[in-house]
């Protein structure tokens, strides 16, 4: 029977655990709630670990298994011994390596040990990384103080603009969506003309039917609902998306400024090799990675693939001579 290899990507809002064959097969793949334990705590990220472990093994042999790493966003050394827990109750011998999430998602997007990692999803990040292993690293710094770029980002400053033109006298009427021709006059409330379609794709978000009496009043809803739930403003992102690709010129801004965030963000950290952008606002096609990638035109861009299997491709990396392990890694990320 063929020797199996397991990788983990456990992040701030999923946990994938993939299970491969060392030709690259995959044999096994499960999902399951987030495995983040700086986020969750350590009991809800192991869980979430052993979840997704257990139903990617299914009926296969844990004793098969000869290598296996895990990528856990939030980094905390107390799980190594709950994962190794873990490993063991599931009859595997060998404990999983461990590491952080990021050379994981650089090593999706690319087999070449040395280049650079740009991520934005919920947050943002850029990495330098030197024989698959994490060199220099720029923002990543959270969504209060730093991810600029990010999909928090981006839905932070439609979410700000919108409430901005409120309060300077945008009227009501904007929360209703009209075409693009009709929107609010040049300058009224500060947001530029044609800029109807965001507004009323921000507003609609928050508010739903209601419409509060005032433009003052609009702008102090939005504040409240946005600071009961802060997480509510990333997914404002795919909406900035869809906006900026119907031409709305507050949308199309927005998406430019993230860009010139996450490529000088790239700059500050990227010597030489692949750029690997990963996350769901560079992975997904729109104008945000149609901006970004312009942006580094002349370099070598490649786009992350499954990060559980290049966990499980990185496992297996180790027991490959190196010729077949490069070989390998497409079999390996972009199993469906």
């Amino acid at each position: 029977m063929q020797s199996l290899v397991i990788g983990v990507d456990a992040g701030a809002t999923s946990t994938r655990v993939a299970v491969h064959t060392l030709d690259g097969a995959r044999v096994g793949y499960a999902r399951a709630g987030a495995g983040n334990p700086s986020a969750h705590g350590l009991a809800t990220a192991a869980s979430a670990i052993e979840t997704a472990l257990g139903k990617a093994l299914g009926s296969l042999d844990g004793s098969r298994v000869v290598a296996s790493l895990a990528g856990v966003a939030g980094h905390v050394e107390e799980m190594v011994p709950a994962l190794a827990k873990v490993w063991a109750g599931h009859g595997i011998t060998a404990e999983p390596r461990y590491m952080g999430d990021v050379t994981i998602a650089y090593a999706a997007g690319s087999p070449e040990p040395d280049g650079s990692l740009l991520l934005s999803g919920t947050g943002a990040v850029a990495a330098r990384i030197a024989g698959f292993e994490l060199g220099a690293v720029a923002d990543g710094l959270g969504w209060l103080l730093g991810d600029a770029g990010s999909g928090f980002w981006i839905g932070r400053e439609a979410a700000k603009a919108v409430v901005h033109a409120f309060d300077r006298g945008l009227p009501v009427a904007a929360l209703d969506r009209t075409p693009p021709d009709r929107g609010p006059a040049s300058g009224a409330g500060g947001v530029e003309a044609g800029s109807g379609l965001l507004v009323a794709l921000v507003g609609e978000h928050f508010l739903g039917d209601e419409r509060p009496a005032t433009p003052r009043a609009v702008a102090d809803r939005l504040v409240r609902l946005a600071q009961a739930d802060h997480m509510r403003l990333a997914t404002l992102s795919a909406l900035v998306s869809r906006a900026a690709s119907e031409g709305d010129p507050l949308a199309a801004g927005i998406v430019r400024e993230a860009a010139g965030h996450l490529v000088a963000t790239l700059r500050r950290v990227h010597r030489s090799g692949p750029v690997v952008l990963a996350g769901s606002v560079l992975t997904s096609p729109g104008p945000v990675r149609e901006a970004v990638t312009e942006l580094l035109a002349g370099e070598r861009v490649t786009t992350a693939g499954d990060a559980a299997s290049a966990a499980a491709w990185l496992a297996a990396r180790d027991l490959l001579a190196e010729p077949d392990a490069k070989a390998l890694h497409p079999t390996f990320t972009t199993t469906a």
